[in-house]
C-alpha cells in the first residue's frame, strides 16, 4: 500500500473483482437499486477496499458504506469483527449502515428509505 492511500489498494484488486463477479442474491437485488446513480443521483460502488476492509457497496460522496449480512454474520465472533471493522470505517469517518440479506427482499422500500436518510443527513 502507497502511503497514505486507503481506498482500492493494489493488493486486493483481485478479491475485489473475484467477490463482484459472485454477487449473493442480495448484493445483487440490492446493485440493482443502487447502480448507475439510481438512488437519488448518488454514485455507488461496489466490492470497495478502505484499508484492508472490502465493503459491499460506498457512496464516496456521502462517505456511507452499506453492508449486507447473511447467516455467516449471525455468530459471536462475526458480531466482534464486524463490530471493530465498522469502528475502524467510523474513525475514519464513514458511516457503516448493516442490513440482514433477507431485509433486501422482504422490506426493499424500508432499507432504501434508511439509505436515502442518510445520503441526506
Amino acid at each position: 500500500m502507497r502511503k497514505g492511500q486507503i481506498k482500492n489498494v493494489s493488493y486486493l484488486k483481485e478479491r475485489r473483482r473475484e467477490l463482484r463477479s459472485n454477487l449473493t442474491p442480495a448484493e445483487a437485488a440490492m446493485w440493482k437499486l443502487l447502480q448507475n446513480s439510481k438512488l437519488e443521483g448518488y454514485k455507488f460502488r461496489r466490492q470497495h477496499s478502505i484499508e484492508n476492509y472490502i465493503v459491499d457497496f460506498y457512496c464516496p460522496s456521502a462517505k456511507l458504506i452499506v453492508e449486507l449480512d447473511g447467516e455467516v454474520h449471525n455468530n459471536p465472533i462475526a458480531n466482534q469483527h464486524d463490530y471493530e471493522r465498522d469502528e475502524q470505517l467510523k474513525s475514519l469517518g464513514y458511516t457503516v449502515l448493516r442490513f440482514e440479506n433477507k431485509l433486501v427482499f422482504e422490506q426493499q422500500e424500508a432499507v432504501v428509505d434508511a439509505i436515502v436518510h442518510l445520503l441526506h443527513a
